[in-house]
């Protein structure tokens, strides 16, 4: 790839995104960000402070004070709290574009960038060369989500994770400030059916087919 390849994945919880997007970063050699996992340190580091998520100053100072560099995937940022958390401090503008500089900084880098989340290609990188939005029924990704939580000891009824997921998408998607949607130039990756080979090659052709389109 001579041109800079800024590849966005964007979907809901438990879709596969995330795994989907860090392989294509290995695989193009690309840096590649978690935007949720920046959400979710918001999230935490409300609690931490024992404030409200609803509190949007809060959530803000939070945001803006966020060091980067030491945002990585504990099991503290990726458990089911973290990500409820994380959900309802993303509905905040002030978090929003407290967040939104550093991320577009992110993927502006030379080369390009990898970046998954709910808005890197709507909102973050919309001029991105690749754009997947990666999703899969509802059913499938608690199953996805409760087998995940149950290796780490954190056991969940199927029926409530369920409950967890639906919860989740409606607020992402139903939220004013850059809701989860699928951008119109976003090719769509239905995984329910696909274990995470097939989802990363279909995933890798996708972005291959753009670069052909787009020149590579």
């Amino acid at each position: 790839m001579t041109r800079s390849l800024v590849i966005a994945v964007d979907g809901p919880a438990a879709s596969g995104k995330g795994t989907i997007a860090a392989r294509l970063a290995v695989h193009y050699g690309l840096p590649y960000l978690d935007t949720g996992l920046l959400y979710r340190a918001v999230g935490r580091g409300v609690i931490a402070a024992r404030g409200s998520l609803e509190d949007a100053g809060l959530a803000e100072e939070v945001a803006r004070d966020l060091n980067v560099t030491a945002v990585t995937p504990t099991d503290e940022l990726t458990g089911r709290g973290a990500g409820e958390a994380a959900s309802r401090v993303a509905g905040h503008p002030g978090v929003r574009a407290a967040l939104l500089e550093l991320q577009r900084a992110f993927a502006a880098q030379p080369g390009g960038a990898v970046l998954d989340g709910r808005d890197s290609g709507t909102v973050i990188a919309p001029d991105a060369r690749a754009k997947l939005f990666v999703t899969a029924t509802p059913e499938v990704r608690a199953r996805r989500r409760g087998r995940q939580l149950a290796g780490r000891g954190e056991a969940i009824a199927f029926e409530e994770m369920l409950e967890d997921i639906q919860r989740r998408d409606a607020r992402d998607a139903g939220r004013g400030a850059a809701p989860m949607v699928q951008a119109s130039d976003a090719v769509l990756l239905d995984t329910t059916d696909m274990d995470i080979e097939a989802a990363f090659d279909a995933a890798r052709r996708i972005v291959e087919a753009a670069c052909v389109r787009t020149g590579a």
